[in-house]
């Protein structure tokens, strides 16, 4: 006797295998991998809890590594990564979002990840000279409050931009 299957019994008798298949597809990223959804990850796949995030009028629609505005305030001197990891290398500030009291000095360390870097306020508050030399420094100190958006200049286009928010 041969026993015919409808679709509706096919698709049960295949559901749990299916479901086991493609579960495992979605934990494919590894910690610190740029993944397909928009983010280098830090070992997580979602910003913490207790980060803002603002999506500034699209300013990091680009930036893969944006996981929120990391609040520093309180701090005297807050260190940004330039060349961290993200979108598809050493192209990003990390973190790329910040959040410091007036006073608080910036500083933008070089990684030696990515080549060629700077830091361009396009407004004209503060600009680094080009470098791919790991160790290299350049700091700013926000006295004003408001929000300071930067770029780096060769890798603006691949998403290679930060914020500074002074509150």
């Amino acid at each position: 006797m041969t026993e015919r299957f409808s679709r509706r019994t096919f698709l049960r008798a295949t559901a749990g295998a299916s479901g086991i298949a493609l579960l495992a597809g979605c934990t494919g990223a590894s910690a610190g991998s740029d993944d397909e959804t928009g983010g280098d990850t830090d070992g997580s796949e979602s910003p913490a809890p207790d980060r803002e995030m603002p999506d500034f009028d699209g300013w990091f629609d680009r930036t893969r590594n944006y996981d929120g505005v990391h609040d520093k305030t309180g701090e005297s001197e807050v260190t940004v990564a330039v060349g961290a990891d993200g979108n598809g290398g050493g192209f990003a500030f990390g973190p790329a979002a910040i959040k410091v009291s007036p006073g608080t000095t910036v500083v933008w360390e070089w990684t030696g990840n990515g080549g060629t870097h700077n830091v361009l306020h396009r407004e004209g508050e503060f600009e680094s000279e080009l470098t791919a030399l790991e160790g290299t420094t350049f700091e700013h100190t926000f006295e004003e409050t408001g929000e300071y958006r930067y770029v780096c200049v060769p890798h603006e286009t691949l998403g290679m931009v930060g914020i500074v928010v002074v509150e």
